[in-house]
């Protein structure tokens, strides 16, 4: 049996039969969710709903089918403004309770939320799992991370409080400087990562004393459904309000009232321009943007190969590739690349097929049904100009499964040089001097993260300083990556807009705000009384530990 032969062999079976599966991971009867959060109240949904089917498919006698994981309400565009009436209603032209609360009872509310939602991890991460089919330690992780990143804002912002508890004394003017909230956010998070890059916007938006409206991707979105409880009974009625739908049926109609402050969302560019440009009032909209990305890895003639290529296969392939900071372009200097490729081919191959829940598995089927049609069509236009699939059977599709592909010798003629393919799909080029490189980083439409391989000190930090003002991460002889989560957050060009990190988000969700007095008696009398009698939240010297 050959080697192509082997692969079709290997994805034949892919697919369990639905008594293979463990029974701690077996997803059980459909769920089907009617539920959604607006002004303090879950409300019930009568209407049309959206059937949510898993990547996972499961072996019948009719062959591979996927599974039924339930459905989710398709609200309209009468749900989304009383959504948008609540938030606003919340933050009552910043003088709702929750704009106005002091920093220690916005605290307390966050840490009741976040032991809420501790207490359904078991059933978020299984929902991730099957509903995105990410690998069980990975959703793991993703939840463990998103409980870290909650617990890290809230002592970033008792820090933050802290260097705001002092009046400012400069040239006959007394000042207190805070940060105060934005307004009304909208906030809508990715498929890929639906609760921990969910949670990086909405988290901080939240306890800066901001409204949300929240929508949850088309794509991983009952996951959230055991979390509504938790924003009901955690927060003051109207501050975190939770709708579902089509973003045309509900995010167009938001955005055209110009009632949005603050547009948080994470995806593409093109969704993010259309979004901005249906706010009448531009001026007044601050956008939080984390969009695509064609992160290149740059292997250098001297580089450690062996850590090179291990790097790139995780970089590019850890999660299908489905990551905005995957390598989604790899460069290697002529004269190693054909060793470079060789060892790359026997990484990949290693690379463990299979379901979620199966122990190492790395590859696993993908959630977006138009997607392995879309990597063929990539693949396919690469070929005609002059590269091909170097891994045997690599771009073979079996439903929802797509084997990876390395593709060589990309040149820049073809679409997968330039567009970003977030998938299974490795291009690879040969390059001869770095300056070609340079230039194609200079002319991307993206400048997120870059990775660059080598060991000569000389060459690498001039190619440092040449890069720099390129991305907004250069990460040496490793892939790109978020982490960790104290470590600024962003992208130039179209890749982003406003810096997340825990304590750079705080101040992406909020502006400084000034009391300014003339150091006169009368003055000076007043700001101590009320200082001693706590009658203002915004001038306390409270210093929270």
């Amino acid at each position: 049996m050959n080697t192509v032969e082997v692969v079709n062999e290997k994805l034949a079976a892919i697919f369990p039969k639905e008594s293979d599966i463990p029974a701690e991971y077996a997803y059980g009867e459909p769920v089907h969710q009617k539920e959604y959060l607006v002004n303090g109240e879950i409300k019930i949904w009568s209407g049309p709903v959206q059937d949510i089917f898993s990547p996972v498919c499961v072996q019948t006698a009719n062959g591979p089918e996927q599974k039924l994981l339930g459905s989710t309400p398709l609200l309209t565009e009468t749900e989304a403004t009383d959504a948008l009436n609540a938030a606003i209603g919340a933050y009552k032209n910043g003088t709702g309770e929750w704009p106005t609360m002091s920093v220690e009872g916005r605290i307390r509310a966050m840490e009741k939320f976040v032991k809420a939602m501790k207490s359904k991890r078991t059933e978020v991460v299984k929902t991730l799992m099957w509903e995105i089919g990410k690998n069980i330690k990975d959703s793991e992780k993703e939840f463990d991370r998103t409980v870290e990143y909650i617990l890290d804002t809230i002592e970033a912002y008792k820090k933050l409080d802290r260097t705001s508890s002092n009046f400012q004394f400069e040239q006959g003017i007394i000042g207190k400087i805070r940060r105060s909230p934005l307004g009304v956010v909208l906030c809508m998070g990715p498929y890929n990562y639906p609760l921990n890059e969910t949670f990086t916007t909405l988290i901080p938006a939240l306890i800066m004393g901001n409204t949300v409206i929240f929508k949850p991707a088309k794509i991983g979105v009952l996951l959230h459904r055991p979390l509504l409880e938790a924003f009901r009974d955690s927060f003051p009625k109207g501050v975190i309000n939770v709708v579902f739908g089509r973003g045309r049926a509900t995010v167009g109609p938001l955005m055209t009232t110009g009632k949005i402050d603050v547009l948080a969302f994470i995806g593409t560019s093109k969704s993010a321009n259309i979004m901005k440009m249906q706010h009448p009032r531009p001026n007044r909209l601050r956008s939080v943007l984390a969009l695509e990305a064609k992160n290149p890895a740059i292997v250098l003639n001297h580089a450690d190969l062996d850590l090179a290529v291990k790097e790139c296969a995780l970089g590019s392939l850890s999660y299908n590739g489905q990551r905005c900071t995957a390598l989604k372009i790899i460069f290697v200097q002529k004269n190693v690349v054909d060793t470079f490729i060789n060892k790359f081919l026997k990484e990949v191959e290693g690379l463990k097929w299979g379901m979620p829940w199966e122990n190492g598995a790395q590859i696993t089927p993908l959630p977006e049904p138009e997607k392995p049609g879309l990597l063929k069509e990539l693949i396919e236009d690469a070929e005609v100009h002059g590269a091909k699939v170097i891994n045997a059977g690599g771009g073979t599709i079996e439903h929802t499964f797509y084997a990876p592909a390395v593709v060589y010798p990309v040149n820049n003629k073809m679409k997968l040089y330039y567009e970003e393919q977030f998938g299974p799909v490795v291009p690879i080029v040969a390059y001869d001097k770095i300056e070609e490189v340079i230039q194609y980083m200079v002319e991307s439409n993206y400048g997120q993260q870059a990775s660059i391989f080598g060991t000569d000190n000389d060459e690498m930090a001039t190619l440092i300083d040449n890069l720099v003002n390129q991305v907004c991460r250069l990460n040496i002889n490793s892939q790109c990556q978020r982490g960790p989560d104290v470590y600024p957050f962003t992208g130039r060009k179209d890749s982003g807009e406003g810096t997340l990190s825990v304590s750079d988000a705080l101040r992406t969700f909020s502006i400084r705000s000034m009391v300014a007095a003339k150091e006169i008696d009368v003055n000076k009398e007043m700001l101590t009384d009320i200082i001693k009698e706590r009658s203002s939240k915004f001038l306390s010297t409270d210093f929270i530990f």
